[in-house]
């Protein structure tokens, strides 16, 4: 077998695995595109998504974070830097510098009586 064919046959056998985004990013790895599935967290609770792109409301909702116009995704950047995500924006796993999600409520609320 030469090198170009172990290669892409390692590149195939990569595709077909669950990438975890958060590890691969602290190895300094980048994400590869087209994996079988991606395991991302949000807050402290991992997930397991089958695209490589999802809406900020689509990973709310599987975090149980309902109504999503309630909440904001944050995007937990390679390096400490982040950026806010409303229901409609897209985010996609493989992108350079995703890490890991957090979730604020838009506003703070009063306890009610």
């Amino acid at each position: 077998m030469s090198t170009q064919e172990t290669q892409t046959s390692a590149q195939t056998a990569e595709l077909d695995e669950i990438i975890d985004v958060q590890a691969y990013r602290k190895e300094g790895k980048p994400v590869p595109e087209k994996a079988k599935g991606y395991k991302i967290m949000i807050d402290k609770t991992s997930y397991t998504v089958f695209a490589e792109c999802q809406t900020a409301g689509q990973l709310l909702t599987l975090a149980g974070k309902t109504p999503v116009e309630n909440y904001k995704l944050i995007e937990k950047l390679h390096g400490g830097g982040t950026k806010t995500l409303l229901p409609g924006d897209t985010t996609c796993f493989t992108a350079p510098g995703v890490e890991r999600y957090m979730v604020i409520p838009n506003q703070v609320r009063e306890g009610s009586n």
